[in-house]
């Protein structure tokens, strides 16, 4: 009789079974817990314990590569989940799985410099294209995939999220054909199935989609890509709570295959990490004229632009940034918001305190009655909102139709598609929307961008409020003038902040120095989570944490106490803000420190 660790997948638990048969690390077999049957994964073999085992009821044809069982053990160790929740990212490999094989495709022009850029990426074990919007980056992306296909190999094609698949997965098979599979969470069982057996086949060469697509069982992998780098929704919020950029430049270097990222606007710390080819210009001829708006919500100036882009028989994009949880004080004279005097970054309204809170070190203070910068008295914490934006609007232009492009009215991937093939054929005259607007997107025949209210952008509870705010604007821009000339109108009290740094370079350089010693990338951040129907239980749990860490010289405690959302789901909340100059004492110390209910969230990308 053998007997096997396994871990149950998806859930934290590591048991003993026996079985007759000689199994190896990774194999999938079937287990009972109690009543039910379970999918495990065989982590190692065990000497005969002093404890009664049950059996393992089923051996299955499918296996956990041993790259895939060290990756999970990376997971679960760096993100603070159990080897079960971490494995159970991955789809398994199937024991009668094929290799690919290889396929010539047909490459697409490219120009000197995209050449050029390919070149660079090519020599790079991790290389950023920095590429503007219009510049061809996908072009790249598409000219080294068919390398990499005509190897034999299989690529990765990541992308932030699932509006941007569909009219990527076009692009891609106009190249490639069927040897591409997309793979998201809105797939159908069937069409789940049909991608797995393509792959198991290796008819698959080429798979698209969100941060899943990176766990697929592909046999070969000669490439990822990650398509708009910058973007946090590679950033898991739930456990794992990991990183999929990250985490793709981790399994580049573990497997010894090259990966891209690729932005037009790159994160500061992408920027400083890897080496980059600048990609200037655009394929496009169309011009773009930025015109600022110091007015609040659907002004005159802004109608009046609507109003002319129509007239025109042209499309409209009109963009809100609903991504804040809480309201920031702003001054509606200078645009400065209140700043936590120790961290820099704007602080919170809780009006139920009638306070202002620091999200990142608790530091609190009352909601003052004028402005500390320019000491004006007219202070908001005012939004508009998309449903409001689109009221108005079919009020004003009567016979436009205007749509919501938010996760409300694209809440399914047939709608979504609708709405994106309703404007692409110009069903829809003007499009409201929040940050899915953003995502690179490529409308022919939109004549005007307006960037509503991104001071609140600006004036976020978070180091990276000016990043995302310049990210944001940039990324709508380049919604516009894909053919022709455009106008793209940002709403903002802080024209000199938002003209500045049109060049995004010079954001990135300048942002660079002052992060230096306070934030990433020079410095790497924990977020330590508490929650529990106690406040008292969620209280005492912080603070035995707060005590282990204090024996870590190399960890700073930023902050600590109540959360920014005090209470989710019956359950209070408290956390702490961990930070240091190496990710391996921030590790060792948490390790070392926690307790059961401490939820870590190592390289937070918000601190809610």
């Amino acid at each position: 009789m053998n007997f096997y660790e396994v871990a149950i997948l998806g859930k934290p638990l590591l048991f003993t079974y026996q079985s007759e048969q000689s199994l190896s690390p990774g194999d999938v077999v079937r287990v009972r817990v109690k009543s039910r049957l379970y999918d495990a994964v065989v982590i190692q073999t065990r000497a005969k314990p002093t404890f009664e085992c049950l059996p393992i009821e089923e051996v299955t044809p499918y296996y956990y590569s041993a790259d895939q069982l060290a990756i999970a053990k990376f997971v679960a160790t760096y993100y603070f989940s159990s080897l079960a929740e971490a494995l159970a990212l991955f789809v398994p490999c199937h024991k009668d799985q094929r290799r690919s094989q290889p396929l010539e495709a047909r490459v697409p022009a490219l120009s000197k410099a995209q050449q050029e850029a390919l070149e660079f990426l090519k020599d790079q074990d991790v290389a950023l294209l920095f590429g503007d919007t219009g510049s061809g980056k996908t072009q790249i992306y598409m000219a080294y995939f068919a390398q990499v296909l005509k190897e034999g190999k299989e690529a990765i094609f990541l992308m932030p999220e699932i509006s941007l698949t569909p009219q990527m997965q076009k692009r891609l098979e106009a190249l490639f054909g069927d040897s591409v599979v997309v793979w998201h969470s809105k797939l159908t069982k069937k069409q789940r199935q049909e991608a797995l057996e393509a792959i198991y086949a290796g008819r698959a060469k080429i798979v698209a989609g969100p941060r899943s697509a990176l766990f697929l069982p592909l046999k070969n992998l000669g490439l990822i890509v990650v398509d708009e780098e910058h973007d946090e929704s590679y950033k898991a919020q739930s456990r794992p709570r990991l990183n999929a950029k990250d985490l793709a430049v981790y399994m580049g270097k573990k497997l010894g295959i090259p990966v891209v990222l690729g932005s037009a606007t790159p994160s500061v710390v992408s920027y400083h990490r890897y080496p980059s080819f600048r990609l200037r210009g655009s394929f496009f001829e169309g011009k773009k004229e930025f015109v600022f708006d110091s007015g609040d919500g659907l002004s005159q100036e802004v109608l009046d632009h609507i109003e002319e882009v129509l007239d025109r028989g042209k499309q409209a994009l009109i963009f809100l940034p609903t991504r804040a949880h809480f309201k920031y004080l702003i001054c509606q004279e200078c645009a400065e918001t209140v700043k936590c005097p120790y961290c820099d970054v704007g602080m919170s309204v809780h009006f139920d305190k009638r306070a202002l809170v620091c999200h990142y070190c608790n530091y609190s203070q009352y909601i003052p009655s004028s402005c500390p910068s320019c000491g004006a008295s007219d202070l908001s914490a005012k939004r508009l909102g998309t449903s409001e934006v689109v009221e108005t609007l079919r009020s004003v232009f009567v016979d436009a139709r205007v749509e919501k492009f938010d996760k409300d009215s694209a809440s399914t991937h047939k709608k979504l598609t609708r709405l994106l093939d309703d404007f692409s054929s110009k069903k829809i005259d003007i499009l409201v929307g929040t940050q899915m607007l953003s995502k690179g997107h490529d409308y022919p025949d939109v004549a005007l961008s307006v960037i509503l209210d991104i001071d609140y952008v600006l004036a976020q509870a978070d180091f990276r409020a000016r990043e995302r705010a310049l990210a944001l604007c940039l990324q709508i821009a380049g919604r516009a003038g894909r053919k022709e000339d455009a106008k793209v109108v940002i709403q903002t009290k802080k024209r000199d902040f938002f003209a500045r740094y049109l060049d995004f370079e010079l954001f990135l350089q300048e942002e660079l120095e002052y992060r230096k010693g306070l934030y990433p990338p020079f410095m790497r951040l924990a977020h330590l989570l508490f929650a529990h129907k106690d406040p008292f239980k969620a209280r005492e749990g912080m603070e035995e944490v707060l005590r282990n860490l204090e024996k870590f010289a190399d960890v700073q405690i930023v902050g600590y106490g109540p959360s920014a959302i005090e209470r989710i789901a019956g359950k209070f909340r408290y956390h702490i803000l961990l930070r240091s100059h190496s990710a391996k004492a921030l590790l060792q110390a948490i390790h070392a420190s926690k307790n059961d209910l401490c939820e870590v969230d190592m390289d937070p990308v918000n601190l809610v």
